[in-house]
């Protein structure tokens, strides 16, 4: 009886430290990779390390807590909605001004921005004036285009220039779809100004997509809808009509990343190829098994494309 006593109480002890390493595991795996928990409070430590693999070398990376914040730009008479994310730290850091797809709004690039944040990256999201019917900025559908798009681009690095957390030599783009066109005419107007580019399935179609749906400028209305869903304005054509989006693209002379899934239903992949061929210095990942949009195991991809871009153009060190 006695021997069985021993051998229950020493179940239990094992049992116990076992529980206690796996309980610990877990909170070092949750506090690494959820990003509310990386969000830090005031006072709280604000640089963590952990360790990232890379072939057969290892190197330390740090993870900081960051804040977000509600900031405004203003272009003209109108006003743009946007979060800065914002790592936790005395020193200026870079940005990245994240631009979303058509239709959609900043929280396309949230978590982009968190992940870029928590690396020491500050990250602003905005929505574009009338980028769509949930845009927290002024202006309405039909009154957008890509060149709008573009100017609100312009009216960010602007402002961003002001803020007191960014070091303006280290400001990059990162444009999603009709985002990621607006991006590259931004780059070609400012190409001193900004020092890196990262272009995500970018819709470089909208000029054939306009010329496809009209035969001239006289046959479009006020309003329509354009690909049947979202309502435009005459502009939303005219202004990329005769614009050329590829004959602008050497002027931007900095390196350039481009990502583009293999199973993009609506952006052909070879308009990224051109892009690939049209900049200077530029680099182009076909992701596998991704569409349009970089969602789970295709984000993770896109990622670590972003990141060790960003480590080569010394915006991480």
């Amino acid at each position: 009886m006695k021997r069985w006593i021993c051998v229950l109480l020493c179940a239990c002890l094992i049992f116990g430290m076992t529980a206690c390493s796996s309980e610990g595991s877990l909170l070092e795996n949750d506090s690494a990779g959820n990003p509310d928990i990386l969000e830090g409070s005031p006072g709280s430590s604000n640089v963590q390390q952990e360790q990232e693999s890379e072939g057969d070398e290892a190197q330390v990376q740090d993870v900081y807590d960051y804040e977000t914040r509600e900031i405004d730009c203003s272009i003209g008479d109108q006003n743009i909605y946007g979060v800065a994310y914002i790592p936790d730290t005395d020193e200026k850091v870079p940005l990245v001004i994240f631009s979303h797809e058509l239709g959609s709004t900043h929280r396309s690039g949230t978590e982009y921005a968190e992940e870029l944040a928590s690396r020491g990256i500050a990250t602003y999201t905005f929505d574009f004036r009338g980028g769509s019917t949930a845009s927290r900025s002024d202006g309405s559908t039909v009154g957008m285009s890509v060149m709008t798009e573009a100017a609100d681009v312009e009216a960010v690095l602007d402002a961003a220039k002001e803020w007191d957390f960014v070091d303006i030599d280290r400001i990059a783009l990162i444009g999603a779809s009709q985002g990621g066109m607006a991006s590259a005419v931004a780059a070609s107007r400012r190409p001193d100004e900004i020092a890196g580019l990262i272009l995500l399935y970018p819709a470089l179609l909208v000029h054939d997509a306009v010329h496809e749906q009209f035969d001239s400028l006289d046959e479009v209305p006020e309003q329509f809808y354009f690909n049947g869903w979202i309502n435009v304005g005459k502009n939303y054509v005219s202004d990329v009509w005769d614009y050329d989006v590829y004959a602008e693209m050497p002027n931007y002379t900095n390196p350039v990343l481009i990502l583009h899934g293999d199973r993009d239903g609506i952006v052909d992949v070879s308009y990224a190829q051109r892009a690939a061929e049209s900049y200077p210095d530029a680099e182009l990942h076909i992701l596998h098994g991704a569409g349009h949009g970089f969602y789970s195991s295709s984000f993770d991809m896109a990622m670590d494309y972003i990141l060790d871009y960003l480590r080569e153009t010394g915006f991480l060190v």
